[in-house]
């Protein structure tokens, strides 16, 4: 339940040991049933407001357990990517499903970049709060185990069916273009689970 957690080994300053990340997770999850971090902060969100709409996510995509969630910036996502995925270059979400070895109940993490929310959420017409519902929504997905590289469209109908559930703008893999064809999705493997991602895309 502490995985993402333990691989940045800080929450608000404070060291992280196993124990600590453990006990975190496990008080998240008695309030809103996820622990949302955000490092940087977006204009119109709150933590507990993200971590409502996450949870409403996971129920109306039937992801069980708690999902953990960080708002970073790019330079931490990027060392993510380097670490988990072999790619030193930034991207907009990464979803960790969770290994064997880690608490029940976890259903995994997802870490996003408020950077490139913030520089794609103007040209899209629409808030960087509602960009970053879009990728925990994308994350969500991926944690359930959707893979838009190889389901033939599978996640993509499902994402467009959520985000109108949902009440939010053109999902992620509508506007990269990949309905029904998928895009990429690189996978590494990472503290038992394997780490997976949309390539991150510009919006210029």
């Amino acid at each position: 339940m502490w995985a993402l957690l333990f691989v940045f080994g800080y929450v608000r300053k404070k060291l992280l040991t196993p124990k600590s990340a453990k006990d975190a997770a496990q008080r998240a999850n008695k309030k809103e049933g996820s622990l949302v971090i955000l490092r940087k902060p977006v204009a119109g969100l709150s933590d507990t407001a993200l971590a409502k709409f996450v949870a409403r996510a996971s129920r109306a995509s039937k992801l069980k357990g708690t999902v953990n969630v960080l708002v970073t910036g790019s330079s931490e996502l990027r060392s993510l990517n380097r670490r988990f995925r072999a790619t030193d270059q930034p991207t907009d979400v990464l979803s960790f499903p969770p290994g064997p070895c880690f608490v029940n109940g976890l259903a995994g993490d997802i870490a996003i970049s408020a950077d490139i929310a913030k520089q794609n959420a103007p040209r899209l017409g629409h808030s960087a709060a509602q960009e970053i519902k879009i990728l925990a929504l994308h994350g969500v997905l991926h944690l359930v185990g959707y893979d838009h590289e190889r389901d033939d469209g599978a996640m993509a109908g499902q994402e467009a069916k959520l985000r109108r559930s949902l009440g939010l703008p053109l999902g992620l893999i509508e506007r990269n273009g990949s309905i029904g064809r998928g895009k990429r999705t690189m996978r590494a493997r990472v503290a038992g689970g394997g780490a997976r991602a949309t390539h991150a895309t510009r919006i210029r």
